[in-house]
């Protein structure tokens, strides 16, 4: 440790005695930020300059990007600059404000980047550092509500720790190996969890198309992509065995008409097999627009669609909220001659998304699938009694490894912590990292 403490600053409450805390305008010679052409524009796009979105921002070093621009749009927007490689960039703006990142190679950005070139009192590995430790505090001080941002002259006025040139050198060094080594282990459990999924995607696969009798007849279902299903299973579509109901759109205009508040369901509360309430958000409507979004007890909810992994997503509604509405890129589909477990496991296996896949209305990195189509869904129907067992299995089975899901969860979140501790006490001198490397 180094108990000799002296400065503080807005941010970073003591750092040991010969550091500052110096402002960010003054350790780099240009900080900037860019723009983003007319879409329209066919000649600003598909160029050889990288274009830095801030979704491509992930405590990373940028090589490529998503988007180039041409030269064209280099020299007519004077708000386009081609930062060099090894130029900081951070997230001003909405859901990925403070995220940072190091341009390897020169790019430009858009508006929602700030770019901190030509250094000359920060080694840049450590400003990264050094403003992945401030991200809670920056954010906290954003505007916007709902969109928070950061203007450029926040970011610049912003204090980093500064101790000299070497000791930025060191202490960079010790935080690209340690958080190397947390990184690989976030890494590992990470794909855990991509197992764990496949693994209970693939027993309810099964467990809906083939049951629980290995030695069951079977018989061709007609279907290519179903295959074969036990002789005595019923084969129908889903708007024949329930009906799949709309949601609420938001920002209508009501004028004089008396409005109620309620909650409503997001895509974001809508999870692979179990609801996240821990954020539900409230609209106001007259009760006549909310009667038709009202949930009710044993809906199946499904998402519209949005990222590929969110196309279908779904879980049964057991009345965690009442009233209830849904939003319009939340189907719920209403069991009429089938149960909501049974239905809810069909929607949720394999076959099942490959369906709604085959079906989506695609745009770029998007989908998305419409009620009528979601009606047309084959499903199986076991006799009721067989349901009920094969459901049982699948819930304990999906029991267990939910056990595992959350478990791993937790220790990314703990790891994540260490990594944010780490990289905070090594940028502030909390820690003396070479002591910590003998």
């Amino acid at each position: 440790m180094i108990p000799s403490k002296e400065v503080t600053s807005e941010c970073f409450a003591e750092l040991p005695r010969g550091w500052s805390a110096m402002r960010i305008k003054y350790g780099f010679g240009l900080i900037g930020s860019g723009t983003t052409p007319p879409t329209g524009g066919a000649r600003y796009f598909d160029g050889i300059v990288p274009w830095v979105n801030t979704s491509e921002l992930r405590e990373n070093v940028i090589f490529s990007t998503e988007k180039t621009l041409t030269n064209e749009a280099i020299a007519e927007f004077t708000t386009l600059k081609t930062y060099p490689a090894g130029t900081v960039l951070f997230a001003m703006y909405g859901a990925t404000i403070g995220r940072v990142a190091i341009l390897g190679v020169p790019a430009t950005v858009n508006q929602a980047v700030c770019a901190l070139a030509e250094p000359n009192r920060f080694y840049p590995r450590f400003a990264f550092y050094g403003l992945q430790a401030s991200r809670e505090f920056l954010a906290s001080s954003s505007s916007g509500g709902g969109q928070p941002n950061l203007n450029a002259e926040k970011v610049r006025d912003h204090k980093l720790p500064c101790p000299d040139m070497d000791s930025q050198h060191t202490i960079v060094d010790y935080l690209d190996r340690e958080a190397a080594r947390v990184d690989a282990l976030i890494l590992a459990k990470e794909r855990l969890l991509g197992l764990l999924a496949e693994k209970r995607r693939g027993l309810i696969t099964h467990a809906v198309t083939r049951g629980l009798d290995p030695g069951v007849p079977l018989r061709d279902s007609g279907i290519p992509w179903l295959g074969e299903i036990p002789v005595h299973w019923n084969l129908t579509r889903l708007k024949f065995v329930a009906e799949v109901r709309g949601g609420l759109a938001l920002g209508q205009s009501y004028r004089a008409a008396e409005v109620v508040e309620y909650p409503y369901l997001r895509v974001a509360n809508v999870q692979d097999g179990r609801m996240d309430l821990a954020e539900v958000a409230t609209v106001r409507v007259p009760k006549t627009e909310a009667e038709s979004c009202l949930l009710q007890v044993g809906d199946v909810l499904m998402t519209e669609g949005g990222d590929a992994d969110k196309l279908g997503r779904g879980c049964i509604w057991t009345g965690e909220i009442a009233p209830c509405l849904h939003q319009n890129h939340v189907f719920a589909v209403r069991p009429k001659l089938v149960g909501s477990d049974w239905l809810n496991a069909w929607t949720c296996a394999d076959i099942a998304k490959a369906f709604f896949e085959s079906r989506a209305k695609r745009s770029t990195n998007l989908a998305s699938i419409s009620a009528t189509n979601i009606g047309e869904l084959p499903i199986v129907i076991p006799p009721v009694s067989e349901q009920s067992v094969i459901v049982a299995r699948i819930t304990e089975e999906s029991d267990r490894l939910d056990l595992l899901r959350a478990a791993t969860e937790r220790s990314i979140a703990l790891l994540k912590e260490r990594r944010a501790a780490l990289i905070t006490a090594a940028v502030t001198g909390q820690i003396n990292v070479c002591l910590e490397a003998v």
